[in-house]
């Protein structure tokens, strides 16, 4: 294949590097040589990828989660414009500020829909295992492209950018990827088949309606514990969905899957575990009151959950 997964893996390991040798020649940042060696752990993980051991690979997160946990991780000094210099920028640019954030999605479909079987010398032009992945990823590339035209500045200014938003979300940027492998660590452990003991024994199998909100019900509850859908859903899918449902009620796999995911997201809108989606942009927006986001979401995370259960119900055997 000409364009693969591991290319992207690479670019994001370069820019984590970049962050990490910023925060180290940042003075100002009292937490520069710990909060350096953090990113640089997290970009190590990236560049060597499946080359590294699973040992080191595990100690390394775990490296990264006591350099978080004893709060280690502070954001520097990042040079930013003046406001009134921005605001002239903003209003000369106008509209053409949207044109590289349109990019990403216009370029992921692009690639995964009509270029999907496009090769090059008999190989695939992407890569067919990762196509949607690595279609976002020349989608940000291409939007990075747009970007550097459109306001005239260097790539270099990008990675100057990531790092101050990197350091606004501070260790929350690898929530997401530690509660994915807990996640697989969980049903790896068995936990998805003690959760299917627990359900078969609680719930009566001649209710299929149970079913469906005991696994509904499960995958939000298990995503505000992990703070992330695709850590619960081995687990949830593996406990109920696959022997419950889809073993003892025929259910369609494909609709247990995307409706039992959709269920993990109504979690994700209640949870502080979720730190990137609910409690960074409260802090980024400056709100006195750091589960605002939480508290905006819950009215609307509630009935779409319970909506959920009646169309598993319902569309399980379509």
């Amino acid at each position: 294949m000409i364009v693969s997964i591991d290319h992207f893996y690479v670019l994001v390991g370069l820019l984590f590097a970049a962050v990490a040798v910023m925060n180290l020649r940042d003075r100002a940042n009292p937490r520069r040589f710990s909060t350096a060696l953090f990113w640089g752990m997290y970009a190590l993980l990236y560049l060597a990828g499946e080359r590294l051991p699973a040992a080191a690979a595990g100690a390394l997160m775990i490296a990264m989660a006591l350099v978080a946990g004893c709060g280690l991780v502070r954001p520097g000094r990042a040079a930013v414009p003046p406001e009134d210099e921005r605001l002239a920028s903003s209003a000369r640019l106008g509209g053409r500020l949207l044109l590289p954030a349109l990019a990403i999605p216009v370029v992921t479909v692009i690639g995964s829909t009509l270029l999907k079987d496009a090769t090059v010398d008999l190989r695939p032009l992407l890569d067919p295992k990762n196509l949607t992945l690595v279609s976002m990823g020349c989608g940000a590339v291409a939007a990075l492209a747009l970007a550097c035209v459109v306001t005239r500045a260097t790539p270099w200014q990008g990675v100057r950018e990531a790092r101050r938003l990197v350091d606004a979300m501070g260790w929350a940027v690898v929530l997401p990827h530690m509660l994915a492998v807990l996640g697989l660590l969980f049903a790896e452990a068995g936990v998805g088949k003690a959760v299917a003991h627990v359900v078969t024994t609680a719930i009566p199998l001649d209710s299929p309606f149970l079913a469906c909100a005991a696994f509904c019900i499960g995958m939000a509850l298990f995503t505000v514990v992990m703070g992330n859908g695709f850590a619960a859903f081995p687990v949830i899918a593996g406990g109920i969905g696959i022997p419950v449902l889809v073993g003892s009620y025929h259910a369609n796999p494909a609709v247990m899957a995307a409706i039992g995911m959709f269920s993990a997201y109504c979690g994700t809108l209640m949870t502080p575990m979720a730190a990137n989606f609910n409690v960074v942009p409260a802090a980024l927006l400056e709100l006195p009151d750091k589960h605002a986001v939480i508290k905006a979401q819950v009215p609307t995370a509630l009935p779409v959950l319970v909506a959920n259960i009646f169309l598993l119900y319902f569309l399980m055997h379509h």
